[in-house]
C-alpha cells in the first residue's frame, strides 16, 4: 500500500463515506476472516502446482486467491528484482526491482492455470495500468506473470493477446510476462494480513472492496465460508 493510498483511505473514513466492503456488515467481515484464519495449509505443498503473479498490493491478491476453490495456499512475497532477500521497506523504494507478488499453490485437478489467469486479470482494478493498481503506484506494484515453463508462457501471452483483441479495454494490457527465477517470502506480518487487520483503513476500504467485486461476479468459484459478499 502506498503512503498516498493510506492517507486517502483515512480521509474517506473521516468524512463518513460508505464502507467499500459494499454493505457487508462488520460481523460478516469478522466471521469470514475467522474462516480464513482457521484454514489448514497442507504440510507438504511440494506436490501441488505453483503459479506466481504480481498485480499491485499483495494483501488482497493473497486473500482473493485463497478464497478460490482448488487453491491450497497463497504466499505474499517479492519477485522480479535484482537483490537477494529484500525487505518490504527496500522493495517500497522501487530500487530493488522487485514487485509485490503472490506465490500460489493449487490443485491442478480442481483448477487450471488458464482459470488462474482469468482470475488474475478479472480481479485487477485496471489491467491496463502501468506500474500500479489504483492509487498504489510504482514499479513495486507493476503487473507480472512469472512463467515456469514454455507452456505457461504461451498461455499467458495468448490470454493477453485475446484480451487486447477483445475491445474491452482502450489501452493495452500492461502485465509483463517474465521467467520465474526466485520468490522471496515477505515478512510474517504480511502473511494473511487482511484477516488479521480488518480495522486497517486500506483493508476496509480498498482490499475488501476489490475482493467483494470479484466474488460477487464469480460465486461458484469461492470456497464455502470464504466470501466477503453481504448475505
Amino acid at each position: 500500500m502506498s503512503r498516498t493510498t493510506h492517507y486517502l483511505t483515512i480521509l474517506f473514513m473521516a468524512f463518513g463515506l460508505s464502507s467499500c466492503a459494499q454493505g457487508t456488515s462488520e460481523q460478516k467481515l469478522r466471521k469470514t476472516a475467522a474462516v480464513f484464519a482457521a484454514d489448514k495449509v497442507p504440510t507438504d505443498l511440494s506436490k501441488y502446482s505453483q503459479a506466481t503473479f504480481a498485480a499491485g498490493c499483495f494483501w488482497h491478491e493473497e486473500t482473493l486467491f485463497e478464497s478460490i476453490i482448488g487453491v491450497m495456499d497463497a504466499v505474499s512475497g517479492y519477485a522480479g528484482g535484482h537483490t537477494r532477500n529484500p525487505t518490504y521497506n527496500e522493495v517500497s523504494t522501487g530500487e530493488t526491482g522487485h514487485a509485490e507478488t503472490v506465490n500460489i499453490y493449487y490443485d491442478s485437478s480442481k483448477i487450471s492455470y488458464p482459470t488462474l489467469l482469468k482470475i488474475y486479470f478479472e480481479a485487477q482494478e485496471d489491467p491496463t495500468q502501468v506500474d500500479g493498481q489504483g492509487n498504489d503506484n510504482g514499479t513495486e506494484y507493476r503487473s507480472i506473470i512469472f512463467y515456469r515453463n514454455v507452456r505457461e508462457k504461451q498461455m499467458a501471452e495468448e490470454f493477453i493477446a485475446k484480451l487486447n483483441k477483445s475491445g474491452k479495454y482502450r489501452k493495452p494490457i500492461s502485465a509483463q510476462v517474465m521467467p520465474f527465477t526466485t520468490f522471496w517470502k515477505a515478512e510474517d506480518y504480511h502473511q494473511h494480513y487482511i484477516c488479521h487487520n480488518l480495522d486497517n483503513p486500506y483493508v476496509h476500504n480498498v482490499s475488501i472492496r476489490d475482493i467483494v467485486n470479484f466474488q460477487k461476479q464469480n460465486p461458484d468459484m469461492i470456497k464455502p465460508g470464504h466470501s466477503f459478499v453481504a448475505n
